[in-house]
């Protein structure tokens, strides 16, 4: 019974069945029938044209996108908690060629416009200090905090008054949706946003993400940037599929809302032992080691995630006894 990560979820039926159905001879890289689909069905999902790039991570999308918003003398403000500092080894500066990462305090893991402004204001106009030229937030936060289009637009008021480039990391883009219940359009361009790393692998995709692109003109320079780092894939045909079959329907909404749904029962449970506010699909829970070995010993599967806490993440597939049974557990410490 593992809620360590959505990243160890199944792949949805529908994606394998797109996948197979991909695997037969057609243009290699990114000109096959199924690749030529992305921007158009991307394009209506978020009601205006964009570009719609698939690589292989999160790590890629989010660098990518940075790298082609932020030049290497620049930096990009995040949260001291994003997963573009804590988890992806200093990729962002290795794709930018050495652009900084500056850090922002913020609660539950959420940029705030305060924390921006100040970041900026701290920076002296002159040769000796780097100058910030673009800002990441992730959403959902790596908190599981959902942020609405008014936060993200005071975001992306604040990052066109500075000259930033906007970038937000969407690795759980569709729990946090799903949660706002607001509309994919008015959560990411229509509120500032220049770049979304739209992620589906925890979502019930299998090795595919989408990199939109809401400036169009990036995506030239961005296709090259993909190729030199080794992420155009010669069978690309078969990551556009994953992500079209998840359009499909809405079916990256459904199983969103089935993740969202199995942690709201666990934070039911939860009560007061809960550290924040429960918006996505990630519960963090205040228990003693104690008790975290007495959970681990019924044969769930978690992360420690600093002293008195653990981290427990649903995925789309977990309905049912699997939810139940941790909901009890937690319940009954």
């Amino acid at each position: 019974m593992r809620f360590f990560s959505d990243n160890a979820a199944a792949a949805h039926p529908a994606v394998i069945e797109a996948i197979a159905a991909s695997n037969r001879l057609d243009t290699a890289y990114d000109g096959d029938e199924w690749s030529r689909r992305l921007d158009g069905a991307f394009s209506d999902l978020f009601e205006r044209q964009v570009r719609a790039l698939w690589v292989t991570t999160g790590t890629a999308a989010n660098c990518l996108a940075l790298a082609a918003l932020c030049p290497p003398h620049g930096a990009i403000i995040c949260h001291k908690d994003a997963h573009i500092e804590n988890d992806e080894a200093g990729a962002p500066g290795f794709y930018a060629s050495g652009a900084k990462l500056m850090l922002v305090e913020g609660p539950g893991a959420k940029v705030t416009p305060e924390a921006v402004e100040a970041a900026v204001g701290r920076v002296r106009k002159d040769v000796h200090q780097v100058q910030p030229k673009a800002l990441s937030i992730t959403n959902a936060s790596e908190y599981g905090l959902a942020y609405s289009a008014a936060e993200v637009g005071a975001l992306g008021d604040l990052a066109r008054a500075r000259g930033l480039g906007f970038h937000m990391d969407g690795a759980r883009f569709a729990n946090a949706i799903v949660s706002t219940g607001e509309s994919p359009a008015d959560v990411t361009w229509r509120a500032g946003v220049d770049a979304l790393s739209f992620g589906f692998v925890k979502n019930g995709g299998l090795n595919a993400e989408a990199l939109i692109l809401f400036r169009t003109e990036l995506a030239d320079e961005i296709a090259i940037r993909r190729k030199r780092a080794g992420h155009l894939l010669s069978k690309g045909r078969m990551l556009a599929a994953q992500m079209l079959a998840m359009l499909d329907n809405e079916l990256w909404l459904d199983n969103a809302r089935a993740a969202n749904a199995a942690a709201r029962s666990i934070a039911t449970a939860a009560g007061e032992r809960l550290v924040y506010p429960v918006e996505a699909n990630e519960i963090f829970v205040r228990v003693t080691a104690e008790e975290a070995a007495a959970l681990r010993a019924q044969g769930f599967d978690f992360y420690d995630w600093g002293p008195g806490q653990i981290r427990l993440v649903t995925s789309w597939d977990q309905a049912g006894e699997p939810i139940e049974r941790l909901a009890a557990a937690i319940a009954s410490l």
